[in-house]
């Protein structure tokens, strides 16, 4: 790829005053290494031993025991952390106790809300208190089946004072969805909500609930937050609606009154791996696999990346749109162990009109603002202008992920929404509950690269030789542990899968070190960037020549005729691939000749001949998982007469049926 645009540089004060700038200079102190970016990441992959120490001390971290090792060995599959160490993640994201906001929480029709950290301690105290009476024990499951709400954060923490686990679905899910998760993890109490609103439209849940707890007979108690009943003119949630669902309660019966003293807030002083989190794989090929998180890997892992990559600080405000099925919740709600102000946004985030989310940045005067690639292009597709319409004076840093960020984005975000900002392209996954490649608030911005590397992240680009290289498309993997890898996948007590997830692939002889293959197509550029050209299992190789689905995005939907589209091979009988490009045009516009050529001279023009798709076909809709990502793995399944094993992970399962056969 030919040298990227510079669009931003950080003020020199603005560097000085960075988080990252000072740890670096402690470190640089410490350890007798350039106070220079490159140094330091080079020390922290290096020194991993050292590195993460110091991360610990630098955001406060406090655990009640200290650990007598820090990491076991130096293999990607046997590494534990700090062993002997005793900590709990609620505990460090209830450290403070004030009026200060902790959080303030928006949805689509204009309800709000508002909790002070002394009133999320006083919640999570009751709730936790109700959870104990329930009889939830350390390392019982407690699982969510909500909207992105308070509660949804209070059960959370709540639970994992304890030393409960928490996993949740997002209430948009089937009872299929739901049940192929839930139904693994056998969770011990279940809280739901009512339902939900989206794009202004009210959706019920309790009658799902009501069919999937038959098949859940862990579920011991039920608690209901009425939040429909709340943000509609429903009323109240009837007691007949509850008396279908076995052992029952509303949300405040079970906490009991806000007006009563709360009780005493506790932490169970739990190892550092002791499981915290369950996520769930996106399940568009299989069943759902069940990752596992851990206490302090999750913790270390998301203070390194609010503090430093971030520069997130106590007083801030801190917002990303996201489900609670996604991690970037998860990532989110640990903005409270910064003191920070998480701002929650329940809805849809173009209804009633597209600019939603910019109306709330301004209202709440966002410092740093989170969404997806998709949101992002929707926004530009739909001709706003953000920066002028709305005063975003606060706003300091966007942050994107869910897919690559294509070089016409990253311009539009410096020319209609703020010119002096830090625009964060991360990438990372559910897998890590964190980020391989992500922002840095003392570096440079270039179009279409994310900035970095994670501190301690010994990220690569290896070509089928097991080659690094810089400046190639290759594989990315990560060659040294770091603590939040999973701490194990759920009912996998060999962990073959685990193992067969992330170890088995080319690269792993006997012979070779032991490294993690991501799945992500990338290029780590000459400056330290990275480029990320999409998954790897999507990787087309027409001819044997490697290319990312990223690169023909880019282009296509740069151009005014197109809404969206997808990129798939089709396998043919002498063993080559067929590039496969389906649209979505815009209103008014049809796939005629004059298109198809047009579309085509652009691929060979912005890319290759190579590039240029064999078929290209219109389509009404592109399949996406609920998190907004693309599902090209399915469409290629479906193109090639296989059954896609489970839909539910989609957000429009029907939509999969046009490529049947399509080409």
């Amino acid at each position: 790829m030919p040298d990227s645009k510079r669009l931003w540089t950080p003020a020199p004060e603005r560097v000085r005053g960075a988080q990252m700038y000072d740890f670096m200079k402690r470190v640089a102190q410490r350890h007798r290494i350039k106070p220079e970016w490159e140094a330091l990441y080079e020390w922290s992959v290096a020194r991993p031993a050292v590195f993460w120490p110091d991360l610990l001390e630098y955001a406060d971290i406090r655990p009640t025991s200290p650990a007598d090792t820090v990491m076991s060995s130096r293999n990607m599959l046997d590494a534990r952390w700090f062993h002997g160490m005793k900590l709990n993640y609620a505990g460090h994201m209830l450290r403070f106790d004030d009026d200060d906001d902790a959080l303030l929480f928006e949805n689509e029709a204009g309800r709000r809300g508002r909790l002070s950290h002394r009133q999320l301690r006083a919640e999570v105290a009751r709730c936790a208190a109700a959870l104990r009476q329930a009889g939830v024990q350390s390392g019982d499951r407690v699982a969510g089946f909500l909207p992105n709400i308070p509660e949804t954060i209070i059960a959370m923490l709540a639970g994992a004072s304890l030393g409960a686990i928490w996993s949740s679905c997002s209430p948009d899910f089937g009872v299929r969805g739901v049940l192929d998760r839930f139904g693994q993890i056998e969770p011990t109490v279940l809280v739901v909500a009512d339902g939900y609103t989206y794009g202004g439209k009210p959706y019920e849940t309790l009658s799902r609930v009501k069919e999937m707890l038959p098949k859940l007979p862990s579920v011991k108690r039920v608690v209901v937050v009425p939040f429909l009943a709340a943000s509609t003119a429903q009323g109240a949630v009837a007691q007949a609606e509850l008396a279908g669902i076995p052992n029952a309660i509303l949300w405040r019966d079970f906490l009991g009154p806000a007006d009563r003293p709360a009780p005493p807030l506790a932490f169970a002083e739990v190892p550092f791996d002791h499981p915290l989190f369950i996520m769930y794989s996106s399940g568009t090929t299989g069943v759902p696999k069940c990752i596992v998180h851990g206490h302090g890997g999750t913790l270390l892992q998301h203070m390194k990346e609010l503090m430093l990559h971030t520069d997130l600080r106590r007083g801030e405000r801190i917002f990303y749109f996201t489900t609670c099925g996604w991690m970037m919740w998860n990532w989110l709600v640990s903005g409270l162990g910064i003191g920070a102000t998480v701002v929650l946004y329940e809805g849809n985030p173009g209804y009633p009109t597209m600019d939603r989310l910019w109306q709330m940045a301004e209202e709440t005067k966002l410092h740093v603002f989170g969404t997806s690639a998709k949101y992002i292009a929707a926004c530009e597709k739909a001709g706003l202008h953000p920066g002028r319409e709305h005063d975003l004076t606060a706003l300091r840093c966007i942050c994107s992920t869910g897919s690559p960020l294509s070089v016409e984005l990253f311009e539009w975000v410096y020319q209609d929404v703020k010119a002096d900002l830090q625009l964060a392209s991360i990438s990372g996954g559910t897998d890590i509950i964190s980020c391989f490649m992500l922002g840095n608030p003392i570096l440079p911005v270039y179009a279409g690269e994310i900035q970095c590397r994670g501190l301690g992240m010994d990220v690569q680009a290896w070509t089928d030789d097991a080659r690094p290289v810089i400046g190639q498309k290759a594989e990315l993997v990560c060659c040294q542990p770091f603590p939040s890898q999973p701490v194990a996948f759920w009912n996998d007590p060999d962990r073959s899968k685990y193992r067969a997830a992330y170890f088995e692939h080319p690269w792993a002889r006997s012979d070779a070190p032991v490294v993690w293959r991501h799945g992500d197509f990338i290029e780590i550029t000459s400056t330290g960037g990275v480029i990320v050209y999409g998954r790897s299992d999507a990787t087309l190789n027409p001819a044997g020549v490697r290319i990312g689905t990223a690169e023909i995005y880019r282009i296509v939907e740069g151009m005014p005729e197109i809404a969206d589209s997808l990129v798939v091979g089709k396998d043919t009988a002498d063993a080559d691939v067929e590039v496969c490009l389906f649209l979505v045009l815009r209103p008014g516009v049809t796939l005629d000749a004059a298109l198809d050529k047009k579309l085509r001279t652009a691929i060979a023009q912005g890319a290759t001949k190579r590039h240029v798709p064999k078929y290209i076909k219109q389509v009404s809709a592109i399949p996406y998982t609920r998190n907004g990502k693309k599902v090209e793995m399915a469409v290629r399944r479906m193109i090639h007469g296989q059954d896609v094993p489970n839909k539910d992970a989609l957000a429009d399962p029907d939509a999969l049926e046009e490529y049947r056969g399509i080409v």
